[in-house]
């Protein structure tokens, strides 16, 4: 599933549509594609794993989901879009494999741009007081929360854990205070340095933990696991990443 970084990336390729005005709608999507015909395009946007293609008074969100993908100004082979946007210009969007819908009225009514690890208005001192709200969770999933850390996904938090040396099934709640912050500030870095290095076509160069089988710091195996609630991979070091607290039947 493509992480914030990677959707950046895609709103900033598909940048030069805003201003456009949408003269073909269609796709296999459960929505009613009349609706966007003759639409301008005010902004192209993202919040976290969304992509937002907003239009006056409505929106059209994407999310690519596990295996999603897109192409701008051609067509991928044999496959139906989900969505297809043309143009007067001849220019194109093709959405595949995802999910397609409306979002009506303003969008800042809907989306709170300020838990956007990518945005300008991410604010952490709102992420670490949502943290203090929710003790009994575990750091895994507080890291894929999208209402905490909107765009974090599961590399992100397996390098993100692994550089702070913060075991997965630590608790919350018994997280020293310093580094649930360092926590938040890590999330941010990482997704940038990720963008950078997405860009730059060097991104699995630069994973430490996330598929590896080996701790570069202790040289010992790495542990793997579906752990918490979300049973989403996780790769870490039982030698350099401490488990803070011990929650009775916490799902590993």
């Amino acid at each position: 599933m493509p992480e914030g970084p990677s959707i950046v990336i895609m709103k900033e390729l598909a940048s030069g549509f805003a201003g456009k005005t949408i003269a073909r709608a269609e796709g296999s999507a459960a929505i009613d594609p009349g609706r966007l015909l003759g639409q301008r395009i005010v902004a192209i946007r993202s919040w976290g794993k969304h992509f937002l293609i907003e239009l006056q008074g409505l929106a059209v969100r994407v999310h690519l989901l596990m295996f999603g993908s897109y192409r701008i100004n051609e067509r991928k082979d044999g496959a139906l879009p989900r969505l297809q946007l043309g143009f007067a210009d001849g220019t194109e969007l093709n959405f595949y494999t995802c999910s397609v819908k409306l979002v009506e009225g303003d969008l800042s009514e809907t989306y709170d741009w300020r838990a956007d690890v990518m945005s300008e208005l991410w604010d952490p001192k709102l992420a670490f007081k949502k943290l203090a709200a929710m003790p009994d969770v575990l750091v895994c999933d507080a890291l894929l929360d999208q209402t905490v850390f909107s765009g974090v996904g599961n590399i992100i938090k397996n390098e993100v854990l692994f550089r702070i040396r913060l075991h997965p099934l630590s608790i919350l709640g018994a997280t020293p205070v310093a580094k649930r912050r360092e926590l938040v500030k890590e999330a941010r870095v990482y997704s940038f340095q990720f963008l950078e290095w997405k860009k730059a076509f060097v991104l699995k160069q630069h994973w430490l933990a996330h598929t590896k089988s080996t701790c570069p710091r202790c040289h010992i195996p790495f542990h793997k696991g579906k752990l918490g609630l979300t049973q989403r991979r996780s790769f870490y070091c039982e030698g350099c990443q401490v488990r803070h607290g011990d929650l009775f039947g916490a799902k590993a």
